[in-house]
């Protein structure tokens, strides 16, 4: 079982990478010495999948357990799911003793996470993800966050999990197009810190979705694994975002933020639009600090191969994204932290990039892609 440890003072914990592990939450709970109820937040997709599965390990280690059961979608990152869901465990029973599981993909883990770091001024919470994009990103770091209708991820806070448990397995009964925008953080990962695992994500990206079948599941761990490394290091150096370290996780993201909160819910996933971003980000790196062409090819190549998209769909409005995107959390006192690549593997922060330049990216994102061939 690949497991990779956060070094974080107080706040340290273990990330379990195995396949079966859905089967082993009460065991880790125990061992983390958590007490009281547990009160299981899932969702409509999740729970009917792995969800009594995960209520009879903690019952099976003497846990009692209320499940709390969303609507799946980024429409529960909401104020009014958090207060329906914490009157829920105000009626079971639950206080200052109980803990938080978190059983799903990224909203889930946001959504729950807030609320154990809310409930009772704070309870402890565990982080099971279901999804790519919750195993190898959302899942680790202890960022938690609800969405405003002026834009995404605006109320949130810091509360670290004491531990995360990603069980592959689960990304089985995904939909392909929910495989494929999930490697979108991996792309990014890849191209802010591990340049080789773009030729991994390629192979993988020719054999989709049998690459997630049961004949070679066996390989996914360590895939996960490597990818939750690239982030637990980051975030180790710059836990609550005070050097600017932990920014480089951001990129992609400030125009793709941008365009998610543009579209209507379910036209563009999440890891399509940070696909976009990343793209917008590779033509900047190259006009502003010079990222050699064949970098930006060799990502774009990537994100092609995958087939997540590269082309602003019509029907998005550039001067809908770009107001968006100014009321993202890395606009401070009028400017743009913007994470940029001066080559594979080594990223920048700039605060040189200008909203002319952004709107010069979004025209550009309006055209279709030319990839060069890699050599």
């Amino acid at each position: 079982m690949p497991t990779v440890s956060l070094a974080l003072g107080t706040h340290s914990y273990d990330v379990h990478v195995s396949n079966g592990a859905l089967d082993s939450a009460g065991f880790f709970s125990t061992r983390a010495r958590l007490g009281g109820r547990a009160a299981l937040i899932t969702d409509t997709n999740v729970y009917p999948q792995y969800g009594e599965r995960v209520k009879r390990s903690l019952e099976d280690a003497d846990y009692a357990v209320s499940v709390h059961v969303v609507d799946a979608g980024e429409k529960s990152k909401s104020l009014n799911v958090m207060n329906q869901v914490v009157e829920e465990m105000v009626s079971a029973g639950h206080d200052r003793t109980s803990f938080v599981v978190a059983l799903g993909g990224g909203v889930v883990g946001d959504l729950a996470g807030f609320i154990a770091s809310v409930y009772y001024r704070g309870i402890p919470y565990v982080q099971i993800p279901t999804s790519v994009m919750a195993q190898v990103d959302s899942s680790v770091g202890g960022k938690t966050a609800l969405n405003l209708p002026s834009g995404k991820n605006l109320i949130g806070s810091f509360h670290q999990p004491r531990f995360v448990v990603a069980d592959p397995t689960a990304l089985l009964s995904l939909p392909e197009r929910v495989l494929r925008e999930g490697m979108a953080e991996m792309v990014k990962h890849a191209a802010i810190r591990r340049p080789k695992m773009l030729v991994i994500l390629r192979q993988l990206a020719d054999e989709l979705p049998i690459g997630f079948s049961l004949s070679n599941i066996e390989r996914l761990p360590s895939l996960i694994a490597e990818n939750i490394e690239i982030k637990a290091r980051i975030v180790e150096k710059d836990e609550r975002e005070t050097t600017g370290t932990r920014a480089f996780l951001n990129f992609g993201h400030t125009l793709g933020h941008g365009i998610e909160a543009s579209v209507s819910y379910g036209d563009l996933l999440h890891g399509e639009v940070v696909s976009l971003g990343i793209r917008a980000a590779l033509y900047l790196s190259r006009k502003l600090i010079g990222l050699p062409v064949h970098d930006e090819a060799e990502v774009l190549q990537t994100l092609s191969s995958l087939k997540l998209p590269l082309q602003l769909p019509r029907k998005v409005d550039p001067g809908t994204v770009l107001a968006h995107a100014m009321t993202d959390k890395k606009f401070r006192g009028g400017k743009i932290r913007f994470v940029l690549l001066k080559r594979l593997g080594e990223p920048v922060l700039s605060d040189a990039v200008t909203i002319d330049d952004l709107k010069e990216a979004l025209s550009v994102l309006g055209t279709a892609p030319r990839i060069r061939k890699l050599h």
